[in-house]
């Protein structure tokens, strides 16, 4: 294995990319993360094959790290999100001039088949966001956490670097800071409004022990810090467990909840587009998949002439 911290001539060139992908393109550190990792896994491929540097690389040979993927049994996902990685190193590097051309141009991602997102029913939501106690500290925070992540359909990235000045409870919105460093408002239901003021009330007694930060984080753990993505998963699994709904949802699958409830009672897909901060219509429309397939479910169980 090639040392990553050696990569001759492709250390600089990835080192500027990865700057362009913070800087300019508004990536998250997360993103940031996940292309470094699938770009020193092509170095060091590139590296064994005897290149030195990216001009170096022909198509025919990324072609045969494409197979080699394949041949691994690396998921489709996995596979077109490291060749996208891929085609938009050498996209930059085109454009920067450290490649006379393109060699990622013509490789193409494998075909995915299209799984729909889980999601939870109505009387589900209702049990799980029913569970954490309303009479200890903790448990009016987790009240609140639940009740916010549905009511505003957020991603947990978002709702873990939420802090106070982004919440208006009076007016019932909450800002957001999305992918690529997007805004949009989210709305903050009756329900999640009255949780939220119940774990206000309680927050300074819940974390006494550290003084508040500035911003102050709106979810905060016992020691006055900001509540990690991590927890937050881990007190979704355990108020999961107690619904009776373990293994059945994720973080994400509130977020899938919401726009799919919201679809089924008549909201036009426009809206839900804006109110989950996606940049494209066709993200969104995969809701639209899941409530047709209901629809034809209840049609072929229910219809006397469905067959």
């Amino acid at each position: 294995m090639v040392d990553h911290a050696t990569h001759d001539d492709f250390h600089e060139p990835l080192s500027r990319f990865l700057r362009y992908l913070a800087a300019e393109r508004g990536g998250s550190a997360h993103t940031v993360k996940g292309y470094r990792e699938d770009l020193l896994q092509l170095i060091d491929y590139l590296q064994e094959a005897g290149c030195r540097r990216p001009a170096d690389v022909t198509t025919t040979l990324l072609r045969r790290y494409a197979a080699g993927l394949h041949a691994a049994g690396y998921a489709a996902t996995t596979i077109a999100r490291k060749l996208a990685s891929i085609r938009g190193f050498y996209r930059f590097g085109h454009r920067e001039g450290w490649v006379s051309s393109n060699p990622a141009a013509p490789l193409r991602s494998p075909k995915r088949g299209q799984r729909l997102p889980k999601f939870l029913t109505t009387d589900e939501i209702g049990r799980l966001l029913d569970t954490p106690p309303a009479d200890t500290d903790a448990g009016l925070r987790d009240r609140a956490i639940l009740e916010l992540f549905y009511s505003a359909g957020l991603r947990v990235t978002e709702l873990a670097t939420a802090s106070d000045p982004d919440l208006d409870l009076e007016a019932g919105t909450i800002r957001v800071r999305g992918k690529g460093r997007r805004e949009r408002l989210g709305i903050v239901g009756s329900h999640a409004r009255q949780a939220l003021s119940r774990w206000l009330a309680v927050r300074r007694r819940f974390a006494r022990s550290q003084q508040p930060a500035t911003p102050q984080p709106l979810f905060v753990n016992r020691f006055g810090g900001r509540l990690s993505v991590r927890s937050i998963g881990r007190l979704l699994e355990k108020h999961l467990a107690v619904a009776g709904l373990s293994g059945r949802a994720s973080p994400h699958t509130l977020r899938h909840s919401f726009a799919t409830h919201l679809l089924d009672a008549g909201a036009d897909i426009r809206s839900v587009q804006e109110l989950l901060g996606h940049k494209s219509l066709v993200t969104t429309q995969i809701y639209t998949h899941v409530t047709t397939s209901r629809l034809l479910d209840a049609f072929e169980k229910a219809h006397p002439r469905a067959r």
